[in-house]
């Protein structure tokens, strides 16, 4: 039996050194579904450009994927900015997974999100498509710095997950500005369309919290923090932060009458 209703990823990068495939196989094991939602960059074509790196673990999460939509749990695949190409095949099925540009999915308990990868609403990807080639050159080299990081971290006995690109990310107000605006735009964009929030990605910030009675969800990425939305049988929506699954508690968006907390961490 499916352990939870439906799962979504976001920002796997799959072709990249950063991808943490393992982690997610680890993850997948644990969550089967009844539908899994891939919310866009699930294959990084820009790094590829550069350099492939495909492991025998990236392979597998490939295989694992289409192996769920060939035993009937239904794959979506909602194509990002980093593998925009494949855009041209929305309303195709390849391998019985569905590509789409987006969807509006309906929850257990009848509240309706818009999936989306997120990146219509990054004012600098619509306007200033070099800068963000270059912040996606700037964050590979911080997630590489953070791999050998992490390595002299274990060498020395540190515990615990340390992330060099999310503390950036937290330090650097324009950034922080930057994320409050992309969060704010894809709430409005919910709104426009009668929606009850919306499910992204984009950014590699895992969230889930209530802007003026709607909720805005990311599922955040399997490059720095591994993380990922699932939703169970009574339609709880929970952000499940695979890489710190030890040290902290995940965050739970309750259901229950007081609709305007649902998305509070």
């Amino acid at each position: 039996m499916p352990r939870v209703r439906s799962v979504f990823l976001s920002d796997i990068h799959l072709g990249t050194r950063a991808c943490q495939a393992e982690s997610l196989l680890d993850f997948l094991r644990e969550y089967s579904a009844e539908q899994t939602y891939l919310i866009g960059d699930i294959v990084d074509f820009w790094a590829m450009s550069r350099g492939i790196h495909w492991t025998p673990a990236q392979n597998t999460v490939v295989q694992k994927l289409l192996r769920r939509a060939r035993h009937g749990e239904r794959v979506v695949f909602i194509p990002g900015n980093h593998d925009e190409a494949l855009r041209e095949y929305c309303g195709i099925i390849f391998g019985d997974i569905e590509v789409v540009d987006e969807l509006v999915h309906e929850t257990a308990d009848g509240r309706r999100f818009l999936l989306i990868h997120g990146d219509v609403f990054d004012q600098v990807m619509r306007h200033h498509r070099w800068v963000a080639v270059l912040g996606d050159k700037a964050y590979d080299l911080l997630v590489r710095i953070n791999l050998w990081l992490s390595w002299g971290r274990r060498k020395l006995g540190m515990a615990g997950y340390w992330s060099l690109a999310g503390y950036a990310k937290r330090k650097v107000k324009t950034v922080l500005n930057f994320i409050f605006d992309f969060e704010e735009s894809a709430v409005h964009h919910a709104r426009e369309r009668g929606l009850d929030g919306v499910i992204c990605g984009h950014i590699h910030w895992a969230q889930m919290r209530d802007i003026d009675g709607l909720c805005y969800i990311n599922c955040g990425d399997w490059v720095d923090s591994c993380t990922a939305i699932v939703e169970h049988f009574d339609g709880r929506l929970e952000l499940v932060a695979w890489g710190m699954r030890h040290l902290v508690p995940v965050r739970v968006a309750p259901v229950g009458e007081e609709r305007r907390s649902e998305c509070v961490s």
